[in-house]
């Protein structure tokens, strides 16, 4: 079994910001505990400081038990590529040295020994006992065995077929202690419900971020809230967080008024004193003792603040199109779907639906002016601008960039009004981070923002909330309320896909139907 102590914690980014000010909480054997806060937060960071990838300014961090993680984003490769990301690290050490070994390999004693040797610490690593698991992974993620599966490229699976495969990995694995970052994301909702049965029935310790409440309400234990650069535990699950969270605010908020008003008081009484012992030497010792008291209260210093409440906004403006926005006239996707029509007219908001690798994604790309494979026609709208938002916001456009420069170069806005759109996303403090570096949901806003400067008159949203947390999800959805334009997402969140007109299905079958209502399997 494993655990996580955090003792003391401080943790400073390159920039300087302290992100973790003496932090310290316990996450006992067997727990699972959802880590939630706002975008930006720490959330990653924190779980890349408790698997030993960063070390603290300060404080400690102490783990049992072998560390498994799975990242927010998968990287590119081959699928054998991403189980061995997710494999204990001593696996992944062995066939590293493994694959040097083999490479150096020659009719030499000296490099035969060496892959001999090689090969024993592979053997006894269980790198071969391992390979028995990813076959049972692939087979039931894939209907592929292992040794079929092994070299087939990432970018032929869909996001969630991806994670589906590591999160089987890790679930089905040695390591005791996982460390899972948005492991819901890019999941349908039946492979949502299957990682809330494996989650509440594992005997692992599993921290895990996720902005889906319905995941956390059936799977958590306790809950970590990352806010205020502080983490503080919520001993019970998530569906009594929200009022034990809104208990401790309001206790904050009181703590730090009387402590402003004790500070005032002191202030008053000293500054008093001190004005009566310049005429007067009898309250000379009155007034010391004053000041000595105000000096130890100031130097104690306040309760911390209660953490700010967001305030993202976002304008999606748009603009007016033809009447009919798109028209597919028996499009099918290659080796996807089966030809499918499909009118949608101006400011309709049409959400599609399906598991995982049924082409939901290709469809979006298509629309988008991206060459996937494809027979039959289709056409945007007079005055039709599509704007996509990617998935796994791998965007190649924008890596290595700072933030406020892509929204001046690319929005051709001058600094001040680039830093004031910025401001309204808040993510103006991250001017000078480069894309990469910013978080999973700063890069989702990052993304809207350029959408909406862009002026685009037809969204092509896919899985937009899945790394927002849950105040800009409301503020997108605010947004998207007021946007003159129409909108065409992708969606697996139950609750986004209630606030659309219509839906559109595409079935495992490769059939594309309209659903009066959202259809999950």
């Amino acid at each position: 079994m494993a655990h996580v102590d955090v003792t003391g914690l401080t943790h400073r980014l390159t920039d300087g910001r302290v992100l973790f000010d003496d932090v310290s909480f316990r996450v006992g054997e067997g727990v699972t505990a959802g880590l939630v806060g706002p975008n930006g937060a720490g959330k990653t960071t924190l779980l890349r400081l408790i698997a030993g990838e960063l070390r603290p300014s300060a404080g400690t961090v102490a783990t049992s038990g072998g560390i498994g993680v799975m990242r927010q984003f998968t990287g590119p490769g081959r699928v054998r590529d991403l189980l061995l990301g997710v494999a204990p690290a001593r696996i992944r050490a062995t066939t590293s040295a493994l694959a040097t070994a083999e490479a150096a390999l020659a009719d030499d004693e000296a490099s035969q020994l060496a892959y001999a040797t090689a090969l024993a610490e592979h053997v006894d690593a269980g790198a071969y006992d391992i390979e028995v698991v990813w076959d049972t992974c692939t087979t039931t993620a894939l209907g592929l065995p292992y040794d079929r599966a092994a070299d087939r490229p990432l970018d032929t699976l869909s996001g969630g077929e991806q994670k589906r495969l590591a999160l089987a990995a890790l679930l089905r694995g040695p390591d005791e202690l996982l460390l899972l970052d948005e492991p819901d994301n890019y999941l349908d909702v039946p492979a949502k419900q299957w990682l809330e049965e494996r989650l509440a029935a594992s005997t692992k310790t599993i921290l895990l971020v996720s902005h889906d409440r319905q995941l956390l309400a059936a799977a958590s234990d306790r809950i970590l809230a990352v806010e205020n650069r502080d983490v503080w535990v919520h001993g019970d699950g998530y569906a009594t967080f929200p009022a034990a969270r809104n208990r401790r605010v309001a206790e904050m908020d009181d703590k730090r008024k009387r402590w402003e008003d004790e500070h005032r008081r002191l202030r008053v009484m000293v500054n008093t004193l001190r004005q009566t012992a310049a005429r007067n030497d009898a309250v000379s010792s009155a007034y010391r003792a004053a000041r000595t008291r105000l000096d130890r209260f100031e130097e104690a210093g306040p309760p911390r603040r209660p953490p700010r409440e967001q305030n993202v906004r976002m304008r999606l403006s748009g603009g007016r199109t033809g009447k009919r926005a798109l028209t597919c006239e028996q499009v099918a996707l290659t080796g996807l779907t089966r030809p499918f029509d499909l009118h949608v007219w101006f400011g309709e908001r049409i959400g599609v639906l399906g598991g995982n690798g049924s082409g939901k994604s290709r469809f979006l790309h298509l629309l988008a002016g991206q060459h996937v494979p494809h027979t039959g026609t289709f056409g945007l709208g007079a005055r039709v601008a599509p704007g996509l938002f990617a998935q796994t916001h791998v965007r190649p456009d924008l890596h290595g960039r700072r933030v406020a420069d892509i929204v001046m170069t690319d929005a051709a806005l001058v600094r001040n009004d680039a830093m004031a759109a910025l401001a309204r996303y808040e993510i103006a403090a991250e001017g000078q981070q480069t894309y990469e570096t910013l978080s999973g949901g700063q890069q989702a806003r990052l993304q809207i923002l350029l959408l909406e400067l862009a002026g685009a008159t037809l969204l092509l949203l896919d899985e937009p909330t899945d790394n927002l947390d849950l105040a800009s999800a409301e503020a997108l959805q605010a947004g998207l309320a007021g946007f003159t334009g129409t909108v065409v997402a992708i969606t697996h969140d139950r609750w986004f896909a209630g606030e659309l007109d219509r839906h559109l299905y595409f079935g495992q079958d490769g059939r594309v139907t309209e659903v009066d209502r959202p259809v999950w399997t």
